[in-house]
């Protein structure tokens, strides 16, 4: 149960953020933003640390290369008054899904596998895959069919696999399921290895037949594993040498090193009288909540990450410049173009947790896609491509207007999620 914030205590942190906000310098390029609505920008974060939904955010904006707009808001940490920074480090969680999605579509270039290839090519016990039938909540005892057809490589990428979540995101008795076997979440997750939670998942079963859904979960997890396999390499070497280090990514890690440990922004969540308080219990399955940190054996590709906005700039900078980054070619264009391509068959429509439109596409790259089909429910061009983190961290790329938009904030299990659409909303409007 969460503790309520001392109403002394509560007012003293309201009145520092305000003095933050009102101190924080404003900078941005007006040449690509209108000034008078670039203003608007502020606003929307402004409200809600003033309304003690966030503790401060960070902001990066830029187009066409150029960062039109960074700005930092509020505290990193409210409690010992550290203000945040443009380099503080953030938990990005499913915003990992991207990264690691990346290095599978490095090693599909280079002939390690087929994206419709069988996952029990590689994996041999998934071979023979079941589908729950019922579940017995008296005793936990479920019944299966065997599945239509095999998991394939591109159901991983795509989230078809019928593979869900564990403890978050996805239906109650499937989490029930993966909870008694132990298979965690991979948010935060330390212990063990991917070769071992993967080799245990490949024993459960499945929400629905392969390809017949797009249901969120832990497929790219699995895809970590399958790096380790493809590559010879641990996950967290791969992804260095091969991902982070060519994309300048200085600062993304799967466990901070200890001269960076101190960048890392604190993790706040809404208390029952609406204040904000510093997160001291575990989160989801017994995770701490410091845990980048931590040193740790789990290398969870689909949720392990930690990073800043300026190393995802420089991510994202490598999709809208056909794969090359600084004169080094990561992916050929062709492969950009497959990556950013919708994978979501007509028909093929969401679980109903987490919610998604019915028009939701999904690409092979961990981003959910604008499309002719969804572009009425948001600003974005039709291409634009993006995703989200679990602790309300949110970014995307819009290669029409040759945009790259973030925006971090550290919440846990926040109601406030939705600062996000607030956030695109006055980009957007205030574009020239």
């Amino acid at each position: 149960m969460r503790k309520k914030i001392n109403t002394m205590k509560h007012q003293k942190g309201f009145f520092l953020l305000a003095g933050l906000i009102i101190l924080s310098a404003y900078h941005t390029t007006s040449a690509q933003l209108k000034p008078d609505r670039a203003v608007r920008i502020d606003a929307v974060i402004n409200k809600h640390i003033a309304a003690r939904h966030i503790p401060g955010a960070t902001a990066l904006i830029l187009r066409h290369g150029k960062v039109i707009y960074q700005q930092s808001f509020g505290y990193a940490d409210m409690e010992t008054r550290r203000a945040m920074r443009a380099d503080d480090i953030f938990r990005i969680a499913s915003q990992s899904k991207a990264l690691t999605s990346l290095a599978v579509m490095m090693l599909w270039e280079e002939g390690k596998f087929l994206l419709d290839d069988p996952l029990s090519r590689y994996i041999p016990a998934f071979k023979a895959p079941k589908v729950l039938v019922s579940h017995n909540p008296a005793d936990d005892s479920y019944t299966t069919r065997p599945a239509s057809r095999e998991i394939t490589i591109r159901d991983l990428l795509r989230h078809t696999s019928g593979i869900a979540y564990a403890a978050v995101f996805s239906d109650p008795v499937m989490q029930r399921i993966y909870a008694n076997a132990g298979i965690p979440s991979g948010i935060g997750t330390s212990t063990s290895t991917i070769r071992e939670k993967m080799e245990l998942l490949a024993t459960l079963p499945l929400q629905h037949d392969p390809g017949a859904a797009f249901t969120y979960g832990l497929n790219t997890d699995l895809l970590g594993y399958l790096v380790e396999i493809w590559s010879g390499q641990p996950l967290d070497v791969f992804m260095r040498q091969r991902v982070f280090e060519p994309l300048e990514m200085k600062d993304t890690w799967f466990h901070l090193p200890a001269g960076k440990k101190d960048r890392l922004v604190s993790l706040y969540e809404t208390t029952a009288n609406g204040g904000l308080e510093k997160v001291n219990h575990q989160l989801y399955e017994g995770v701490d909540p410091l845990f980048p940190t931590l040193k740790g054996s789990y290398l969870s590709g689909g949720a392990g990450l930690s990073s800043t906005t300026a190393d995802m700039a420089n991510f994202y900078t490598m999709y809208l410049q056909k794969g090359q980054f600084k004169g080094k070619q990561l992916v050929a264009p062709s492969t950009v173009e497959l990556i950013l391509r919708n994978q979501l068959r007509e028909g093929v429509h969401p679980s109903p947790l987490p919610q998604q439109p019915d028009d939701f596409a999904f690409t092979l790259g961990g981003f959910a896609l604008t499309t002719a089909g969804n572009a009425y429910l948001q600003p974005r061009s039709i291409g634009s491509f993006g995703w989200g983190g679990a602790y309300n961290t949110h970014g995307w790329a819009d290669p029409q207007k040759g945009l790259i938009v973030l925006l971090f904030t550290q919440e846990y299990l926040s109601p406030y999620f939705s600062i996000g659409e607030e956030f695109e909303a006055a980009v957007y409007q205030a574009l020239p």
